[in-house]
């Protein structure tokens, strides 16, 4: 599959909202409570990407044809400590979705590539992540990207249920 990588525009924000709907609703079904995930808004995503002062770190790929297949989502490392020095220098991967039938097809691949020169071009000293323990298509290929488990886990409160994640740091090219 042909796949171009590119900055967001604000023109994609729909085409983003609505896969990154269809990918929550298809890798998180069984791990996150169905009313939270059937209740998922295209709309509310593109409200809380027009609350963003600028779309610096966000990637979409699209396919040969034009169509959006795939999303990503870097910038700081969010610290998770309370002295908020965890991760200090370090760049975060916040989200990366692809349209779930175009998994597999090296999409989420490019993305991430992309979104590791992204980082590295802004000199952070690696790339932490959070994966939804149980999430095992995203967990191998976290794996096979050289961002293994680094030991640290967290509980999320997703609709009415506790989620746990947990961290993976990787080097930068």
């Amino acid at each position: 599959m042909d796949i171009a990588i590119r900055p967001m525009t604000e023109g994609d924000a729909a085409a983003v909202a609505e896969l990154r709907v269809a990918g929550w609703r298809t890798a998180y079904r069984g791990l996150m409570p169905a009313e939270f995930l059937d209740g998922l808004s295209p709309g509310r995503f593109v409200r809380w990407l027009d609350t963003r002062p600028s779309l610096d770190g966000h990637l979409v790929a699209h396919r040969a044809d034009g169509e959006l297949a795939g999303w990503a989502s870097s910038g700081p490392y969010r610290a998770d400590d309370a002295s908020g020095t965890d991760g200090d220098g370090d760049g975060e991967l916040y989200a990366l979705y692809v349209r779930p039938d175009a998994w597999g097809v090296g999409v989420g691949r490019a993305l991430l590539a992309a979104s590791r020169d992204w980082l590295a071009a802004r000199e952070y000293a690696r790339l932490r992540l959070w994966v939804v323990v149980g999430n095992e298509r995203a967990q191998r290929f976290y794996t096979a990207a050289g961002l293994p488990p680094d030991g640290r886990r967290r509980e999320e409160r997703i609709g009415t249920a506790l989620v746990a994640e947990e961290r993976r740091t990787g080097p930068l090219p």
